[in-house]
């Protein structure tokens, strides 16, 4: 498949409907297309309304090519819905909903919705057990308490919490690729069991001096580094994912700006796909994400909790 490798050859190339439409049946249909319905290939094309019609009789015979995708029920043509996912694929720190708004023409409200939708492709989903070496590391997600509200401050203090997000993530240093999870406290029970559930007992973890690790010595060749001592010892050390906490970081306080609890996860399958397809060019991020948009789908009122009558528009 043809792919484009830059910002600019892909506003060109997708600037023509059909090539759009090729683009994506190539992505969600490579052995040709099927009906979503009953997976039936004896379907029609309807170029006038660039749909296509199975020819089994059942509910939904007529289908486009964003059924079943994070597009779907989306009036927003695909050659925005593509500039939208090479962007947020490609932007190191991030894309905000502001710049998406500006840059495509559609409204704010739209640009986020947008922006959860690809971020929903970019998810990794269900994970298999693996062995090998492994960096883990916890990170406290939001603002500092000295620049909160004396209210709000003080209801912090009185819960005995930092009034903060932690976020658990594993490091494996075979394949270079990071996992993540939002975790509701630093306990031994809570990291540990993160650390059990993704990763081969026998494997090497190596980890800070955090009380909570240990015990996981049980089960893996557990090393520690004790960062009041020393930040490198040979092979024993977290500074890979201490790399990554960095880059998280610096997105969700420089783009981003204020990130609900609820949905700090979204932004954590955003950030960890970019850094686990570092290796490629824009082109491969683009099309891994787009790999992704097939079987999954969200709505606003899930987003957002509520119902909302009036289209994202």
């Amino acid at each position: 498949m043809n792919t484009p490798k830059t910002l600019q050859q892909a506003i060109r190339y997708f600037s023509d409907p059909d090539q759009c439409l090729d683009f994506m049946v190539g992505i969600r249909w490579p052995d040709g297309v099927k009906c979503p319905t009953c997976g039936s290939k004896e379907v029609s094309f309807l170029a006038t309304r660039r749909v296509w019609k199975c020819k089994t009789k059942h509910a939904k015979q007529q289908f486009s090519a964003k059924v079943g995708t994070v597009f779907e029920d989306s009036p927003i043509g695909l050659d925005k819905w593509f500039a939208a996912v090479w962007m947020v694929a490609n932007c190191k720190n991030g894309v905000s909903s502001y710049e998406i708004h500006r840059a495509l023409g559609v409204t704010q409200k739209t640009a986020w919705f947008m922006d959860h939708r690809v971020r929903l492709a970019m998810q990794t989903g269900t994970f298999e057990k693996i062995a090998g070496e492994f960096e883990v590391d916890e990170s406290f997600i939001g603002g500092s308490a000295r620049f909160m509200h004396k209210n709000k401050r003080g209801k912090i203090a009185a819960t005995g919490g930092t009034g903060k997000a932690v976020v658990m993530g594993l490091l494996d240093r075979n394949t270079k690729k990071i996992r993540l999870r939002h975790v509701r406290d630093t306990s031994g029970p809570t990291l540990q069991g993160v650390v059990r559930e993704y990763i081969q007992g026998g494997s090497y973890v190596f980890s800070d001096a955090w009380r909570s690790y240990n015990g996981l010595s049980a089960d893996y060749v557990h090393q520690v580094i004790d960062h009041a001592e020393s930040y490198v010892q040979g092979n024993v050390h977290t500074n890979g994912i201490e790399n990554f906490w960095s880059l998280l970081k610096r997105g969700l306080k420089g783009t981003y700006v204020s990130v609900e609890p609820f949905h700090l996860f979204r932004y954590l399958d955003e950030q960890a796909f970019r850094f686990n397809e570092r290796q490629g060019n824009d082109g491969d991020r683009f099309v891994s994400a787009m790999q992704g948009v097939t079987g999954k789908r969200v709505t606003y009122e899930k987003l957002t909790g509520k119902r909302e009558n009036a289209s994202p528009i």
